[in-house]
């Protein structure tokens, strides 16, 4: 069965997606900042059979990386999929973050901090693991970016999260020129605007349902496609 390497993997759109793949029978390794707090990722595990994984990692923490590439030493990842991110380091709930970093109110530590999630994470998630990508059949690294990254789309506000996943859409597009003589297949999600702590109880877009058009979506993406900019439910976003 393939093989699915899945950040961010006990909360959110992230947990959705575990309940889309592990009844597709996929084996699948999970990772979260603490195992020992993700109960319901636990949980799904447990039902599993042994086919889900839960590692340990801080996304920013480089050499957690690299010691979970060295675990999974020779495992051939059909998909890679980069979905931990935030829209602030601090994560406070979405009401409190309305009308947050616009040009009066930056914070650049913070600012700081989500590049280094949402873009510096994936990256070298993506250096790490491609490898492991290149010997897979599938051969799939996916990002969560948003269509608050797109330029042609912005409507303002939000800085620090929209230049994040502006700088996902760039470093995509750089990798799917980079991977493409090695097979690989790189493209970006919008997952809609999602009912989750993120993105808050108004949001238009049911977890379950975005999780599920995700995983039908890269799970037939195909070499044609690299390089693009797809919503879950598969249309073409502009940048």
């Amino acid at each position: 069965m393939p093989t699915l390497l899945l950040t961010g993997a006990n909360r959110g759109i992230g947990l959705e997606l575990m309940k889309q793949f592990t009844p597709l029978g996929w084996t699948i390794h999970a990772t979260c900042r603490d195992p020992s707090t993700a109960t319901e990722l636990r949980q799904i595990a447990d039902r599993a059979g042994g086919r889900v994984t839960i590692h340990r990692l801080e996304a920013t923490d480089h050499g957690q990386i690299e010691t979970l590439g060295k675990t999974l030493s020779g495992v051939p990842i059909d998909i890679l999929f980069n979905n931990a991110g935030v829209m602030e380091a601090k994560q406070r709930p979405y009401a409190d973050m309305a009308g947050s970093q616009t040009l009066d109110t930056l914070d650049w530590d913070d600012w700081m901090a989500v590049m280094r999630i949402n873009v510096m994470a994936p990256a070298r998630m993506s250096e790490v693991f491609a490898d492991h990508v290149a010997k897979s059949d599938r051969k799939v690294i996916a990002f969560v970016s948003s269509i608050m990254g797109s330029i042609t789309s912005t409507t303002g506000t939000w800085i620090h999260y929209r230049s994040s996943k502006t700088a996902v859409n760039m470093l995509m597009r750089s990798m799917a020129a980079d991977l493409r003589d090695r097979g690989i297949t790189t493209v970006t999600i919008h997952p809609g605007w999602v009912r989750t702590s993120m993105g808050g109880p108004t949001a238009a877009v049911a977890p379950e349902d975005s999780a599920a058009g995700i995983c039908k979506v890269i799970t037939a993406v195909t070499p044609a496609q690299n390089g693009h900019f797809l919503t879950f439910d598969g249309k073409e976003l502009p940048w």
